[in-house]
């Protein structure tokens, strides 16, 4: 699990665009075990899960989430099972379009669990979450990677501190730290302190 973190507008999004092959860059490569990745190559290695997009708006829960299981070769029922742990029983029938902000990040989730990349890139995927389901999240997601990577694009510091086990410092498009709290605690000269002392020290 690693947290990319920074605030709105440090450069977060831009970044996995960019790793995305979505934006193009000027320069610097992306590498995947020791191998240079093309931007048409990244589709293999990495999903990218965009925030505050709704795709097939007018097609419900229930359908996008068979389709992702039949376009990734899943287990039929894999969707249903994710759609339970993530409680959306009560909006199976509801079109995408007409998702609550919470509903709609907890069907971005799914979806991007049912694709078997060992890379995903999920932006903000707490935003727009309560507290309690911001918990059931990251219970879910202690449990679901399998060998693969996550990489979460956060704001929220508290929330990168409880799910993360490394963290990506970003502040005004540049790298501040990478590591883990305690190696970035070292980094930043603080003998204690949580990520929010951590992040003010370093940038």
């Amino acid at each position: 699990m690693l947290g990319l973190i920074g605030p709105n507008g440090a450069g977060k999004t831009t970044l996995f665009e960019c790793i995305a092959g979505l934006t193009p860059v000027e320069s610097g490569v992306v590498e995947f075990r020791a191998e240079v990745l093309t931007a048409a190559d990244r589709k293999e290695r990495l999903y990218y899960m965009p925030d505050a997009i709704r795709p097939w708006p007018d097609q419900t829960v229930r359908w996008v989430l068979r389709f992702f299981e039949k376009l990734f070769r899943r287990t039929k029922g894999e969707g249903a099972g994710l759609a339970e742990s993530l409680k959306l029983d009560s909006v199976m029938r509801t079109s995408i379009g007409s998702l609550s902000k919470g509903e709609l990040k907890r069907v971005h989730l799914a979806l991007g669990l049912l694709t078997p990349h060992p890379l995903l890139l999920l932006d903000e995927p707490f935003d727009g979450l309560d507290y309690r389901q911001a918990r059931d999240v990251m219970a879910l997601l202690r449990t679901y990677p399998k060998g693969r990577t996550l990489f979460l694009s956060i704001h929220q510091l508290t929330d990168a501190a409880r799910v993360c086990d490394r963290l990506v410092l970003l502040s005004k498009g540049h790298v501040a730290g990478e590591g883990s709290l305690p190696e970035l605690r070292q980094k930043a000269g603080l003998s204690d302190g949580g990520l929010e002392e951590v992040f003010l020290a370093l940038t």
